[in-house]
């Protein structure tokens, strides 16, 4: 189990670059992750009715060349607030609830942590689990379920990852060593050190500190993996530094406004990665900028009260003027419900019921209730018709005119989406679709005539993680961590 000396310390890269290397010494591995939080998901194929997990634990299952599961991420919370969030349990949704109720569900929440770490490692060589936050988090350690409590119920050895970059990492190693109780001492192998830059021979006498003070030995200090960027990230924090990332100088130009409830952003990275387009994720109290060829609003975990925050940031009124301006407006699952006319949630499915008046660029209505979509898709793009895959994961159902016109036909035959009568303005419900390189291709190429690129999303995260593994072979004794695996 990799655990970590906090949050975003590259607990979920670590174990994905894991699965690929040992993946690639001929290894059946497979990743879990106990708990996560994230609005960033994705959807398994687990039977005929589909499911969510965390977008990292997919990344893993691609890395150890296997289908994602609802397993592999058995709890996971989708933040909705500031205080709640909804609580989806082996991939289906179980409800809403705050902080302090959720802490009361722990206990019960264990017996189907259990349930998939055993279904996950069944006839396995190795499973690697991934923590969330910190085990120093002593105030959370009654009822746990994402690190020590998980680690000691199922009875596996635990690695801590720690992030030189931030800084007090000799701190974060040695005051982890002291506040965790003795049994959970002795439950840990070692540590790795990451994201360090510079000479990591200067680090040498922080090493043996750490390892004098705690007893702990090193299985390597990993300098910073640049490339990292070009693979799915998780967590919203990876927004935090998009724009001065994404800033090369491209022709084509994407706003995308941060949403307060943020959903599956990951839609963005395809796009992002294309070496003539720009993608800027615009946050709160910043205008909309007037350059951009195209204003993106992304997917949501709560509709209702990110258009109130959208309000709020005067974000409507730069999008409507965009549109006079002849720009073009996309909206992808709560961006699309977002630019109808209206959206209504009656039973308070993500919030407080009630009912609101969208952005106005479409002519639909959404009603947001029934079974969630969790479902895989195929199908081609209108009128073009380029190939496309993706994923639907939505509540709802969206209707009116502007359906008519169509932007995807998904398999076996069904129409998805909706275009308005002056074809500036477009959305969907599938989440993933730009990454079919063909559809990217063709919807970029109507941005800017003559446009050529040979970018290959797919192929290019497949040869990130390749980059990934070899770069843990060089500077990790993956021998002695196989050593220290039960």
């Amino acid at each position: 189990m990799i655990q970590g000396t906090g949050s975003d310390v590259g607990k979920s890269l670590l174990v994905a670059g894991l699965c690929r290397a040992l993946k690639n010494r001929g290894f059946d591995v497979a990743p879990f992750k106990p708990q996560n939080m994230s609005n960033n998901a994705a959807v398994t194929s687990d039977g005929n009715t589909g499911g969510e997990i965390g977008r990292a634990q997919a990344l893993q299952a691609r890395a150890a060349g296997i289908e994602p599961s609802v397993h592999m991420n058995p709890v996971l919370l989708k933040p909705q607030s500031d205080i709640g969030a909804q609580v989806v349990v082996q991939g289906r949704v179980r409800g809403n609830a705050n902080a302090r109720d959720f802490h009361a569900l722990k206990p019960e929440l264990l017996a189907a942590v259990l349930e998939s770490f055993e279904t996950v490692g069944r006839g396995r060589d190795l499973v690697l689990v991934e923590g969330a936050g910190s085990p120093a988090e002593i105030n959370l350690r009654a009822g746990d379920i994402a690190n020590m409590g998980f680690a000691e119920a199922a009875g596996v050895p635990v690695v801590l990852c720690a992030d030189i970059d931030r800084g007090g990492v000799i701190a974060a190693l040695v005051g982890t060593h002291a506040v965790v109780t003795e049994a959970e001492r002795a439950r840990i192998k070692g540590y790795v050190i990451n994201k360090f830059r510079g000479d990591v021979t200067l680090f040498d006498e922080g090493l043996r500190e750490i390892s004098e003070r705690t007893g702990w030995p090193a299985f390597g200090v990993l300098p910073y993996f640049d490339k990292a960027k070009r693979l799915p990230a998780e967590d919203a924090v990876a927004l935090d530094n998009a724009a001065a990332v994404a800033r090369k100088g491209g022709e084509i130009h994407i706003a995308v406004p941060r949403l307060s409830r943020i959903a599956n952003f990951d839609d963005l990275d395809p796009l992002a990665a294309e070496p003539d387009v720009l993608v800027s994720v615009v946050e709160a109290g910043r205008p909309l900028p007037l350059d951009a060829d195209v204003i993106l609003l992304p997917g949501s975990k709560s509709t209702l009260a990110d258009l109130k925050h959208l309000r709020e940031q005067g974000w409507d009124i730069d999008i409507a003027a965009h549109h006079r301006r002849g720009g073009m407006v996309l909206g992808l699952c709560g961006g699309y419900q977002m630019l109808g006319r209206s959206v209504a949630d009656p039973e308070g499915i993500e919030g407080p019921a009630g009912e609101v008046p969208g952005l106005g660029l479409l002519d639909v209505t959404t009603v947001i209730g029934g079974d969630k979509s969790l479902i895989a898709v195929t199908g081609k793009a209108l009128p073009g018709g380029e190939p496309v895959t993706g994923y639907e994961m939505h509540m709802g159902v969206t209707e009116g005119p502007d359906t008519d016109r169509p932007w995807l036909q998904l398999d076996p035959d069904r129409n998805d989406g909706a275009r308005s009568a002056d074809g500036r303005v477009m959305a969907s419900y599938v989440h993933g679709v730009f990454a079919s390189d063909d559809f990217r291709r063709a919807f970029l190429g109507a941005l800017r005539d003559g446009r050529a690129t040979t970018t290959a999303y797919d192929t290019q995260v497949e040869a990130t993680l390749d980059e990934l593994a070899a770069h843990l072979e060089t500077h990790l004794d993956l021998n002695a961590l196989l050593a220290a695996a039960e």
